[in-house]
């Protein structure tokens, strides 16, 4: 991966200056762009995106993750690190937001998961693809399998009371991580025109997901507007609590060490209100916190990319 200096990470910077926001606008247009063009889209036609987010969830998002770590090149052994950081600052995210949530008198399971599990997939991938380059995906990709294998387990646990490891082995994207970890540990060379079949299917993971975000958006309930305030200022704060200390603990290289600081104060991920939506767990309220702490992402996000660019 590209190097930069350490010093976006620890001191201070100068003051924001045209090509600073330029840059910070050239990396989050894309990204807010194409919601927009969901949420614009959806308010007009209504379309329903049922099919298209399983598809993505079964077939594009597990091609991406197969492509990703079948990479000539790409070592498995770089992110061990990474992914620890990765765990502490989603585990410990929901240590804080627990007593936050209990003095407020919020449902432990409507208002500490969201606090846990974040945007990494619909916001995270793109968001190091258009920030730090392609050369980030294989640290993007560790950070969103790490959160998604924590919220269908952990996270699956605290909703239901029981965990199932049968069903987090069925998951297509666990499924395709195993899979693309055991080919590269292996050494064997995919086909060429399977390859490029597998690259081009995960293509179309990304903009899906944010298409998908903006159609999600139409939903917004503003009833339960202040637990989505809560929710927008805690989920950002606590991970950002969490991911610093665990910087001065785990040694990371200066890439890494941005993608997991942008990681730490991602909004909470969609998928949040479609498990409280299927297990009839207060899903108005978990879609407040969901849909208006995406909302506050335009905020919190360039922010984030101003501090570690």
């Amino acid at each position: 991966m590209k190097q930069r200096p350490p010093s976006s990470t620890g001191q201070l910077h100068q003051p924001l200056s045209r090509t600073n926001m330029l840059q910070i606008v050239n990396i989050v247009f894309p990204i807010f762009a194409i919601v927009l063009v969901g949420y614009l889209y959806a308010r007009r036609h209504g379309p329903d995106m049922a099919s298209a987010n399983r598809l993505n969830v079964e077939i594009f998002t597990p091609a991406l993750i197969f492509h990703v770590l079948t990479q000539e090149g790409f070592d498995l052994s770089a992110y061990g690190d990474l992914a620890l950081a990765a765990a502490v600052v989603v585990l410990g995210s929901g240590v804080i937001a627990w007593p936050i949530g209990r003095l407020l008198g919020y449902p432990f399971k409507v208002f500490v998961p969201p606090m846990m599990f974040n945007n990494s997939g619909n916001m995270g991938l793109p968001l190091a693809l258009f920030a730090f380059g392609e050369q980030a995906l294989p640290a993007a990709m560790i950070l969103f399998l790490v959160e998604n294998t924590l919220h269908f387990s952990v996270g699956g646990a605290m909703l239901t009371g029981h965990f199932n490891p049968l069903r987090l082995l069925l998951n297509p994207m666990l499924a395709s991580t195993l899979l693309g970890i055991a080919v590269a540990l292996s050494g064997v060379s995919i086909p060429a025109p399977l390859a490029e079949t597998v690259k081009l299917l995960g293509q179309i993971a990304i903009p899906l997901m944010l298409f998908a975000l903006g159609v999600r958006l139409t939903s917004v309930d503003f009833t339960n507007w202040r637990i989505g305030v809560v929710g927008a200022l805690v989920a950002p704060l606590s991970g950002l609590i969490c991911a610093i200390p665990a910087l001065t603990l785990i040694s990371l290289d200066p890439p890494q060490a941005e993608q997991l600081l942008v990681f730490s104060i991602l909004p909470p991920a969609v998928l949040n209100y479609m498990l409280a939506e299927r297990y009839n767990l207060y899903p108005q309220q978990m879609a407040a916190i969901v849909l208006i702490g995406n909302l506050a992402s335009l905020v919190t996000i360039p922010a984030a990319l101003y501090w570690v660019l």
